[in-house]
């Protein structure tokens, strides 16, 4: 960040990880926080700037709907608060409309920016509440704010709306590769690929799914995730528009793969690799299973296990 604005007297931080959601059958519950990041700076100014580096820096920039602003905006009116202008700088890693977390993220920081400027002296369990309101479910929202992985329910609705949640740190040992396409996908298009009904089977069979998958990730047992990342309820709908899907779900189990997933609502696949010195074959594998498609991007990263509350609260 420059010399300017860290002259500044009252400069806000954060940094907020990506986060890959649903985990397979963990569908709207369950999610884990990956390290690359949304990096915020601002101050207050005259008027509203934004200075943005790294993906999407075009679309990040914009001051005309902007997610960033509206949410910021839209919680200071409702809250009674003036609409304090900020000079804003980010630095985003986080690829938006691929499933990994960018919403999240974005919604998180407004949150986080409206408390800080507005000083709605609101809790960290308060911020996760309606940032998991907006999201309209709260895993990833709760992935990015706590670290870790995360399994999340919500009770209640409006004002008596509380996100419960369990978290755990993943194995150190543990890698993740998220394999991106070229094209992003709408959540909003993923979700409608979904039915209102299922067979009971398919239910049962992801509620032991489920089961697992909190268990493999708190005792490190990677030879569950396979199992416990298995999913009827929402993965069979959304593959004809994620073409990643289906030939890496069938490396699960091989070339040091402990399992694979649907980023979010994809189009991202989240690959789990037993270690770091299976990762030459992993890509090379990934790469054979993927030679007939438009040749993907790979990020592999560790699993985030740092607080993005903890840096706001402290």
């Amino acid at each position: 960040m420059s010399e300017t604005m860290q002259a500044e007297p009252d400069i806000f931080r954060l940094r907020l990880p990506a986060s890959s959601a649903n985990l397979g059958s963990g569908f709207d519950a369950a999610a884990v926080a990956l390290d690359f990041y949304l990096e915020i700076e601002a101050c207050a100014a005259d008027e509203f700037t934004i200075e943005a580096t790294g993906r999407d820096a075009e679309r990040c920039s914009r001051l005309e709907n902007n997610l960033i602003l509206e949410i910021y905006k839209g919680l200071l009116e409702s809250n009674g608060r003036p609409v304090t202008p900020l000079r804003i700088r980010m630095m985003n890693e986080i690829p938006l409309g691929m499933g990994c977390g960018s919403s999240a993220a974005g919604r998180l920081a407004a949150i986080a920016l409206a408390v800080h400027f507005g000083e709605l002296e609101w809790s960290s369990e308060r911020i996760l509440t309606e940032a998991a309101a907006l999201e309209g479910h709260p895993d990833n929202a709760a992935a990015c704010w706590l670290g870790g992985f995360v399994a999340a329910a919500t009770e209640g609705v409006y004002e008596q709306r509380r996100v419960h949640v369990a978290r755990v740190e993943p194995p150190s040992a543990w890698r993740a590769i998220v394999v991106l396409p070229t094209e992003p996908l709408a959540t909003s298009k993923a979700r409608a690929m979904l039915p209102e009904c299922y067979p009971r089977a398919d239910v049962v069979g992801n509620i032991q799914s489920a089961a697992l998958l909190g268990l493999a990730f708190a005792q490190g047992r990677g030879d569950l995730l396979r199992i416990a990342m298995q999913d009827c309820i929402h993965q069979p709908y959304r593959a004809s528009l994620c073409a990643l899907l289906p030939p890496l779900l069938g490396l699960a189990g091989k070339h040091g793969i402990l399992g694979a997933a649907l980023s979010g609502a994809g189009p991202s696949v989240l690959v789990i690799v037993d270690g770091e010195a299976s990762l030459p074959e992993t890509i090379t594998a990934i790469r054979a299973a993927l030679e007939d498609q438009p040749e993907p991007e790979l990020k592999v990263c560790r699993f985030n296990n740092q607080s993005a509350a903890s840096q706001f609260m402290r």
